[in-house]
């Protein structure tokens, strides 16, 4: 319970460090248009191109060649955009824990310098995810857990991945290597502040969830639909400062664990109480 609650402080940190800079929120807004946009140059054709079939259940839709070169490249174009601007909000956070004063147009610069690093490490990241998740369809239980804890020992050790190809200038192999090696001793401290930070983003759009039901549950319409277009807003904000709050915290760890000092902001927040070395 004691590092769920530090994992508390972090994010209340997180925050006030990102409040210096409340423009950089611009930026998960930016991925999730690049990422829309994706959707519709490749996911939308690919569905088009589906064909139709009909069996003794009704009709249904079979994958063509076309439809799946049009997914992959929709995952991948979505893989990079994401990478993209996490690396941004990364350098913005970066700039800031190092004395400076970011903007989105240095940040997104920062982040097109390391495009080198950060492309190949979404195409690498997107690919292992997608062929486990392909894997867990096709397993039984028992293999579905065996995948599963591959999954998530695979997102902890890539977790600084993205802070290092930006702050070290490292390739996507090299940055994950870094990733792995820094993480090895503080797996269990790392799983617990990501499940810390997820119960903040909970606890974040409970107050939506709450609002929306009622005013749908209402019985009138017009509530209804207010309902539904205020919880759509407010989890659509809470997932961008969520966004924001993540990436401020890898760098924050990522500074901590190559120099083993808390960056500016971070003096403290128990960085060193929490993931100090073993």
């Amino acid at each position: 319970m004691g590092r769920i609650r530090n994992t508390f402080t972090l994010a209340r940190t997180s925050w006030h460090v990102l409040q210096k800079d409340r423009e950089l929120l611009a930026l998960p807004v930016l991925s999730f248009l690049g990422a829309l946009a994706a959707l519709l140059v490749f996911a939308l054709p690919g569905f088009f191109a589906l064909e139709t079939t009909t069996t003794a259940t009704g009709d249904g839709y079979v994958m063509t060649p076309l439809s799946g070169i049009l997914f992959v490249l929709a995952g991948v174009s979505m893989a990079i955009i994401s990478v993209f601007f996490t690396g941004a909000l990364v350098a913005g956070a970066h700039e800031r824990m190092s004395g400076g004063d970011p903007t989105v147009t240095s940040a997104i610069s920062r982040a097109f310098a390391r495009i080198p690093g950060l492309v190949p490490w979404a195409i690498i990241n997107w690919t292992v995810g997608a062929i486990l998740r392909a894997l867990r369809e096709r397993a039984g239980w028992v293999g579905n857990l065996i995948l599963g804890g591959l999954q998530m020992g695979w997102e902890v050790a890539a977790f600084l991945t993205i802070p290092a190809i930006i702050i070290d200038d490292k390739g996507a192999i090299e940055g994950f290597r870094t990733s792995a090696g820094l993480l090895k001793r503080t797996w269990g401290e790392n799983l617990i502040a990501r499940v810390g930070f997820g119960l903040v983003g909970f606890l974040l759009v409970i107050p939506a969830l709450l609002i929306g039901g009622v005013l749908v549950a209402s019985g009138s319409m017009v509530l209804a639909v207010i309902g539904i277009a205020v919880a759509a807003v407010w989890i659509a904000l809470a997932l961008v400062v969520m966004s924001a709050l993540g990436a401020v915290f890898q760098t924050a760890l990522y500074m901590y664990a190559t120099t083993g000092q808390s960056p500016q902001g971070f003096e403290n927040a128990g960085l060193s109480q929490s993931f100090g070395h073993k």
